[in-house]
């Protein structure tokens, strides 16, 4: 913005930290959160399963299936679409990669359906029910990742409502950017309630395991969807760095159009598995800490687990402010560097940085005699470095809290704890996660409709610039603190059970 250039631009000293950044936090960190959702349902459903052989081995059979479908599932993802830029039908783009899915899914039912049979018999009215409570969740996880499309994709009212407001500045930008971002919890969790409501009607707290497990069955087909986004955002980078012409950038900006879209669809998923992952969690947590008494009540109008709820409420907050105002840190340490870049960095001729930079925006080219190359690798390491210190912090905060609750309180504190966490952090996920790409896709549509360098583009930047460490940082990483918080305290649940308040 204040050098005038685009965002991919070589003359960039940030721009191959914002390449690597993609990469890191939507494929790798995505990748580690979606992970931890697979193996945490497995866990919780193995946990309630209990001495039950069969209910043991149900959450592996299903996980073992769903991943012979994913890639089977591979060889569907096909389009007959042309490259034609911001023209392409991204709806038709779209089914390309959800027919993967689709089929992916439809085997995931049938193996689910077989190994019901074989463990439970074709008679078995318990087996059916589970079963039943696999399709929920698969077509719970589907109905999240659609009603996030709905949210972020620029071809629907609640992106186009951003771009228009930016007429006014970036403030209304912010402001419509929040409201959308708040009203698209209410799909996601009438949906999650819908869910959790029905699979304990069937089977009970292993229900609703076993839902969680049935939504994160096919993974590795619906994580490739969501890692397209950046591999595609980077392939338009690279070519725009590289000065392809514009036949090649054409087609990149078609399969980038679609990669803000799928990475939401992603979050979206993401938020609604680490729910039932950390829902089955807490519920195994319930039973281990029963265990020698069998009597202990958790009755949410009991002052210590109503003081847990509330504090565990607080808890996102306060984790979403930690990663936050370490991004900003981070940010304003690469903006000074940016800075000094564009005044310091020279040429053999003596032309600074910046200089360059305004005749390529005047001339339209420059010589490579005339260029000035700017220093990537120092901003790479800033954020590389910056990135590990600053989640220590949150790290410790995450693996103490429960431990402080759980040892120095009781287990009835740290399960108001828990679910107090899971309620606020999913709400704050999902409104964060949503908000992001709808500002990240008000941009995109203003680069569309040719925007880009008016004072309504310029806004849509600004949004998007606060919208990065909303679906990217901030978003996600409360997904890892409710599942985490869930599994340090199933963990320590033998060392606390019996006990006391105060004890």
């Amino acid at each position: 913005v204040e050098a005038g250039i685009d965002e991919d631009d070589p003359h960039n000293p940030a721009v191959i930290a914002d390449n690597v950044g993609d990469n890191v936090g939507d494929v790798a960190g995505m990748g580690a959160d979606l992970f931890e959702s697979y193996i945490g349902s497995i866990i919780g459903a193995a946990t309630l399963g209990g001495e039950n052989p069969h209910l043991l081995a149900v959450p592996m059979w299903l996980a073992a299936g769903g991943l012979i479908s994913s890639f089977i599932g591979f060889f569907f993802v096909s389009t007959k679409e042309k490259g034609d830029g911001w023209n392409t039908n991204l709806t038709a783009l779209m089914f390309a990669l959800e027919k993967g899915m689709y089929i992916a899914n439809v085997l995931f039912l049938i193996f689910a359906a077989v190994i019901m049979i074989l463990l439970f018999g074709p008679g078995s009215e318990t087996g059916w029910k589970m079963f039943a409570c696999v399709l929920i969740g698969l077509i719970s996880g589907m109905a999240i990742g659609k009603g996030t499309e709905f949210f972020t994709s620029f071809d629907y009212g609640p992106t186009i409502s951003i771009k228009d407001r930016a007429r006014t500045g970036p403030a209304t930008v912010i402001i419509q950017g929040m409201g959308v971002g708040m009203v698209s919890t209410i799909l996601p969790t009438l949906i999650l309630v819908g869910c959790i409501v029905a699979c304990n009607a069937l089977v009970g707290q292993y229900g609703i395991a076993i839902a969680a497990v049935g939504m994160l069955g096919t993974l590795a087909v619906s994580l490739s969807t969501d890692a397209y986004g950046p591999v595609a955002d980077n392939a338009g980078g690279l070519a725009e760095m590289a000065g392809l012409g514009p036949e090649v950038r054409a087609k990149t900006d078609s399969l980038d159009a679609l990669g803000n879209t799928t990475a939401a669809m992603g979050k979206g998923f993401a938020v609604g598995s680490a729910v039932l992952t950390a829902l089955s969690l807490l519920a195994a947590f319930k039973t281990e800490v029963t265990q020698s008494n069998p009597n202990m009540t958790f009755d949410i109008s009991d002052p210590i687990l109503l003081a847990g709820t509330l504090l565990g409420a607080m808890l996102p907050f306060f984790f979403a402010a930690l990663t936050m105002m370490s991004v900003g840190k981070a940010a304003a340490e690469m903006i000074q560097e940016v800075r000094r870049q564009f005044r310091e960095i020279t040429n053999a001729k003596g032309t600074t940085l910046l200089q360059a930079i305004q005749q390529v925006t005047a001339h339209g080219s420059i010589s490579e005699d005339d260029d000035v190359e700017p220093d990537s690798d120092r901003c790479v390491m800033i954020s590389t470095r910056s990135s590990v210190k600053e989640m220590i912090a949150p790290g410790l905060y995450a693996v103490f809290t429960p431990l402080i609750a759980g040892f120095l309180v009781s287990a009835r504190m740290l399960m108001g704890l828990l679910a107090g966490c899971i309620g606020s952090a999913a709400m704050l996920a999902i409104m964060m996660g949503n908000a992001g790409g709808a500002w990240d896709n008000s941009k995109k549509l203003c680069e569309k409709l040719k925007l880009k360098k008016t004072d309504q583009g310029k806004a849509c930047v600004v949004g998007d610039t606060v919208g990065d460490p909303f679906k990217d940082t901030s978003g996600p990483s409360l997904d890892i603190l409710l599942k985490l918080m869930a599994m340090v305290s199933l963990l320590i649940a033998p060392l606390i059970d019996g006990n006391d308040d105060w004890e």
